[in-house]
């Protein structure tokens, strides 16, 4: 199994870093245009392996053609947000980014399975699956796993219990017009609206939806990584051992909960050919709403990258 991190920031260098770690990869690639960057970074994870008691390889480099014959590829790179900026703020500059580096990647690895990182989120997936001309079961955003671990976390800080025994689902774009379900959320299968009040679990959701802002006020020169590169690594995890995870994460819609032609997220199934399913809830009234409104969000987002890159 070979992998290739695309960006050596602080995303991408944590997912190389958590890859090593877990022996995901017999051969990790970090690339970025930066030299000198990934070859330091690589070369310090790689010296970290016997503690680790790791036999993961990995290399850095700015030229792509040590990407070649990748298996997964994992695309990071990107400029971060900064305090008071929306993730859709980072369009333009970002659309480019991704744009360019997804197509150095698919030239070298066009059998791969592209996994997206980058801001804003849906849109870079589209991105990529018009760059790369592949089938969406190829071509997935890590969003509502990120999504979904920030609201059990401020779940089991509510009521003080295990994150293991959490179990919830986050639909929607990756933003702030995601769509927390807590009628499909569970704490060792009690519905999770028989534990906590409707006002704290309003609360709940709205923290989870600015649940990145929340974060890039307190960094001000930043933004979360630690959290994005364990979501993105649980995404290669199921996909390398084949565990057939239900994980929500975003991918083009072709009819599914009525939508066609806009990258969500939705429930999946990851495994050996990465999407194999695309599993559809029964959404109340209320909650497709919601859904449609975020749909329609991503969908204006996509068609602005669209114009801006002429596709």
């Amino acid at each position: 199994m070979k992998i290739t991190v695309i960006g050596a920031g602080n995303v991408g260098a944590t997912v190389a870093q958590l890859l090593a770690n877990q022996e995901l990869a017999n051969e990790i690639i970090l690339v970025d245009v930066l030299e000198g960057i990934p070859e330091g970074k690589s070369l310090d994870m790689y010296e970290s392996m016997p503690v680790l008691e790791s036999d993961s390889k990995i290399f850095g480099t700015s030229n792509y053609e040590m990407t070649a014959d990748s298996d997964i590829v994992i695309q990071t790179a990107g400029l971060a947000r900064k305090p008071g900026m929306t993730r859709d703020d980072l369009l333009i500059k970002n659309a480019e980014i991704v744009s360019s580096c997804i197509s150095q990647a698919f030239k070298y690895s066009p059998n791969a399975f592209y996994i997206i990182v980058s801001n804003p989120l849906d849109v870079m997936t589209f991105l990529a699956g018009k760059v790369t001309g592949l089938p969406r079961n190829k071509v997935v955003g890590m969003a509502g796993i990120l999504d979904t671990a920030r609201y059990r976390s401020f779940i089991s800080m509510e009521i003080g219990v295990s994150m293991q025994d959490i179990q919830g689902m986050i639909l929607g774009g990756h933003g702030d017009t995601m769509v927390p379900l807590p009628r499909y959320t569970t704490v060792a299968g009690i519905p999770v609206t028989d534990l906590i009040p409707k006002d704290r679990m309003d609360a709940i959701c709205a923290r989870a939806a600015g649940g990145g802002g929340e974060i890039v006020k307190y960094l001000k020169t930043g933004s979360a990584y630690y959290a994005p590169a364990a979501a993105a690594v649980q995404m290669v995890e199921s996909i390398v051992k084949d565990q057939k995870r239900i994980l929500p994460c975003s991918v083009m819609l072709e009819g599914e909960y009525g939508v066609t032609g806009a990258v969500v997220g939705v429930p999946v199934k990851l495994g050996k050919n990465c999407v194999e399913e695309i599993i559809e809830l029964k959404l109340n009234d209320e909650e497709m709403t919601a859904f449609n409104k975020s749909v329609d969000h991503v969908r204006g987002t996509m068609k602005e990258a669209s114009e801006l890159l002429k596709l």
